[in-house]
């Protein structure tokens, strides 16, 4: 097990920083919540356009109040047309980040945040596709024909492979969904490394100071074998983000870990396994 370095930043600062984001973040996201409430009418477009905004404004908050910045690596690797996108998923962070990167994204989410006053409205709006996780292979059905149709539209199917946030270092635990897309769509897969669970951990409201880096990988032809695309998308999605891992760790500093990281609610990195959200 590895110790996760004490950061060269006050606690209190921290603390204060993690508060007033929180309120401004949810504050921000209520405001375009309601200001977005026209685009129930107006083509899907629309609805994408305050989604790619609302994006934005997230990740200069991010950068004004808590000293998280950015650093998008490989943009030019994204190629054009209908796409699989499969990215690492550490945080909340990039259900919105990666929204402005592309021409007509569509995420696989739970069904459940359809049900969501509001947001669910805009959600279907915006053609995102619900996947009914208990339903399994006729989950499995359902999403598959929904991306085929997506995909027809020119859009970008974005899926977490492992289902749900994983923090830094857990052991992988990728699922049968992105291998089925992949094998039925006959597209492009574009494998995302990330590190955002260093800064924006789950299951904590602490925000904590550096730079979010996000990279995308060389795309993956369509046509491979299951096991080998599988094996391959694996692969290179985790040993890219262990190094970025390793990378985001290097500014934290060097000292030894503290009890108080505990109570700000950073757990060490480690390889053991670990349950769902």
């Amino acid at each position: 097990m590895r110790s996760r370095p004490l950061l060269q930043v006050p606690v209190v600062q921290v603390i204060v920083r993690s508060i007033l984001f929180n309120v401004l973040f949810y504050l921000n996201l209520t405001v375009h919540l309601c200001v977005a409430l026209p685009t129930l009418v107006l083509p899907r477009r629309a609805i994408l356009e305050v989604a790619r905004f609302w994006a934005g404004t997230n990740i200069w908050l991010l950068r004004t109040v808590c000293g998280i910045t950015a650093e998008f690596r490989g943009l030019d690797r994204i190629p054009p047309g209908p796409l699989l996108v499969a990215s690492k998923h550490q945080s909340a962070w990039e259900t919105f980040a990666l929204v402005p990167l592309f021409a007509d994204p569509a995420f696989i989410v739970k069904r459940e945040l359809m049900w969501l006053p509001l947001f669910g409205w805009y959600a279907w709006k915006a053609g995102m596709i619900p996947v009914d996780r208990g339903a399994r292979s006729q989950a499995l059905a359902a999403i598959g024909a929904r991306a085929l149709v997506e995909l027809a539209r020119n859009r970008q199917i974005i899926i977490f492979p492992e289902g749900t946030r994983r923090r830094p270092g857990a052991e992988p635990a990728y699922k049968f969904g992105v291998v089925h897309l992949y094998e039925q769509s006959g597209v492009p897969c574009l494998p995302v490394a990330l590190n955002s669970g260093l800064f924006w951990p789950r299951r904590t409201f602490f925000r904590y100071p550096g730079t979010i880096v996000i990279e995308f990988l060389d795309p993956i032809a369509p046509g491979l074998d299951k096991q080998i695309f599988s094996k391959l998308l694996q692969q290179t999605i985790e040993t890219a983000t262990a190094r970025l891992i390793e990378e985001g760790e290097r500014p934290l500093g060097a000292a030894s870990r503290q009890p108080s990281e505990d109570l700000l609610g950073r757990s060490p990195v480690s390889g053991k396994p670990e349950s769902g959200q």
